[in-house]
């Protein structure tokens, strides 16, 4: 499939769109704006996600919401303000781990909504799915990473939705197969490397988990204390995991007759 020509410029354009909505997450009008500059640029779905996706996390960290579940779901507005929303709105829901109201917001659609979804949108209703283990998810899986190619954004939902879902079945090894996978096998996003530590975690691989968030740390850019909290308390949990193996080892041996 080739993609669409773009022309000069577009990259600064987007840039400077996603620098406006989050400028001032306190002023309520910044997801208008933002849909309007991704109509005027004719964004797909890819850059759409792309703004979409920092714009909303923005928001979250400076403690607003994004939109309201009606505007979310509008039916009146054009197709770029309404995917601009249900990008934002889902996305939202996803950093608060909020699965069944994610879920509940995209089975609420008719059925033209549902069957026009763009890509990114079925990955959050994936990550709903997976984060709460249902099995479904994992189909639903297969059939985003059939379309999304190798999009960044698209890709570390499903992988969030994987590490979130502890109870599917070969959830960990279905992570650790897909952060395997272009843009991640360079080995150098901090979150990759936190959710593979978390899934080799799970396979009791702690020797691995634990180079795994080592190195996650070490590549983690300054300023984001929440996320490194996060990477800490993985690496405790890693810590003390194996250290309960070595205690049942241990214990075991010493009840072993000689």
């Amino acid at each position: 499939m080739s993609l669409p020509v773009r022309r000069p410029g577009r990259a600064l354009a987007l840039l400077k769109a996603k620098a406006r909505s989050t400028a001032n997450p306190a002023n309520p009008t910044w997801p208008g704006r933002l849909a309007a500059d991704l109509r005027e640029l004719a964004a797909d779905w890819r850059e759409s996600a792309e703004v979409c996706a920092d714009a909303a996390w923005a928001a979250r960290a400076a403690g607003h919401s994004v939109l309201s579940p009606d505007q979310s779901t509008a039916s009146h507005l054009d197709p770029h303000t309404t995917r601009t929303y249900r990008h934002l709105y889902l996305s939202g829901l996803r950093y608060d781990f909020r699965c069944p109201t994610l879920q509940s917001v995209v089975e609420q659609l008719d059925p033209d909504g549902r069957s026009g979804l763009d890509c990114y949108s079925r990955a959050l209703y994936a990550f709903a799915l997976l984060g709460q283990s249902r099995p479904e998810g994992l189909d639903l899986m297969d059939e985003v990473l059939a379309e999304a190619g190798n999009h960044g954004k698209t890709l570390h939902v499903l992988l969030h939705g994987l590490w979130l879902g502890q109870d599917l079945d070969q959830g960990a090894e279905r992570l650790l197969a897909l952060s395997s996978r272009p843009p991640f096998d360079t080995g150098t996003d901090p979150i990759v490397l936190f959710r593979v530590a978390g899934a080799l975690r799970r396979l009791g691989r702690y020797g691995e988990a634990l180079t795994s968030i080592d190195r996650a740390l070490d590549l983690l850019p300054p300023g984001d204390a929440a996320v490194h909290a996060d990477l800490v308390r993985e690496r405790s949990l890693i810590a003390a995991a194996r250290d309960a193996r070595q205690h049942r080892c241990a214990r075991a041996l010493e009840g072993t007759p000689t």
